[in-house]
């Protein structure tokens, strides 16, 4: 069981990886590659502890 709860994270945190870099161009972030994978690596806490992010996470996503 604690595989199947360790693999079911990594595929979440893959998910929000991808999706996050997939809508990256609809963020007010800078593009540069550094700070893509910085914030990219990172999206969970982030997403916890930064309203401004949050908002962005949001637009990448969604595409608002």
């Amino acid at each position: 069981m604690p595989q199947f709860i360790g693999l079911v994270l990594f595929v979440v945190y893959a998910g929000g990886i991808w999706k996050f870099l997939s809508g990256y161009r609809r963020t007010n972030f800078n593009a540069s590659l550094p700070g893509k994978i910085t914030l990219a690596l990172l999206w969970p806490v982030l997403l916890i502890g930064n309203k401004s992010y949050r908002r962005n996470f949001r637009k990448a996503l969604k595409g608002r």
